[in-house]
């Protein structure tokens, strides 16, 4: 007796094509190791992934994505859980492979250090002249190191300004020692003009997205939920305007820790991936 479902493969949508067909590439990375309070991220991407074939493939603003885009789902990546730079490691590679075949990467998370391996593929690939990286995020992510470690998700974007220009949307919480580097960098709160910040940003575009960003109200299945968030539409209006201005070169959305009983924050998560692909597309 047969007991799998075959009409329903773990693709992003349900959809798949040939690898060297596809124009976007969905990679996951399930860790969440460094993880300082609320765990379960490393089940994000398999719960973004379920939760996205339940959406209507029809998008009321774009019409139906995926007849315009073509989107091939890869396995999981290995994870290295004792060692979070071998970690970012995996994704470098993994991202960087995607970007050299031409493809177009769509990164889900796991904690916000697998982002790390994405910045460092991007840094290889692009004139740093000409790339920007936009950060949604409650958080600065700006530590230096954190519990011991300089790949931790507190860590992401301080490892990313090392190499690569950042502007960031939607921070509301940072440290004492973080607070004095956010004062020199381009970062903005909840409320914000994105006619400034597209300006601050290059001609290319990597988008990370950590579902702490969002108000808590929209997205609660996160580990650090940060009160007084962005909202859907506002952060939708955003990325519409960066993605007819500039051009957007890959993404990831991270942090999101299922919870058990509720699929609100992995159908959004799952939502906002399919319209960014959308936008990132529609040129």
């Amino acid at each position: 007796m047969e007991i799998f479902h075959k009409g329903l493969p773990r693709t992003f949508l349900g959809v798949s094509c040939k690898k060297e067909e596809a124009d976007v590439i969905v990679l996951s990375a399930p860790y969440d190791s460094t993880t300082s309070y609320g765990c379960g991220a490393r089940a994000g991407p398999a719960a973004i992934i379920d939760a996205s074939r339940q959406l209507e493939l029809y998008d009321l603003e774009l019409g139906e994505i995926t007849k315009k885009v073509k989107i091939y789902t890869e396995d999981e990546l290995e994870v290295d859980r004792g060692n979070p730079k071998r970690n970012c490691q995996f994704v470098q590679e993994a991202v960087g492979a995607v970007l050299d075949a031409g493809k177009f990467p769509v990164l889900f998370g796991g904690e916000h250090s697998v982002s790390i391996g994405a910045f460092w593929a991007i840094e290889e690939r692009f004139d740093k002249k000409e790339i920007s990286v936009l950060q949604i995020d409650a958080h600065a992510d700006m530590r230096e190191e954190y519990e011991g470690s300089r790949y931790s998700h507190a860590c992401a974007m301080a490892r990313c300004r090392e190499k690569l220009h950042a502007v960031s949307v939607g921070i509301r919480s940072y440290s004492e020692e973080e607070a004095n580097e956010v004062k020199k960098l381009d970062i903005f709160g909840v409320e914000f003009d994105k006619n400034e910040v597209i300006e601050r940003l290059r001609d290319k575009v990597y988008v990370t997205i950590d579902l702490d960003g969002f108000d808590p109200s929209e997205v609660p299945a996160v580990g650090t939920p940060e009160p007084g968030g962005l909202r859907y539409l506002q952060v939708l209006s955003l990325l519409r305007t960066v993605a007819s201005k500039r051009k957007i070169v890959g993404f990831d959305v991270v942090e999101l820790a299922p919870i058990p009983g509720s699929l609100v924050s992995e159908f959004f998560a799952a939502k906002l991936t399919y319209k960014l692909i959308g936008y990132a597309h529609m040129k």
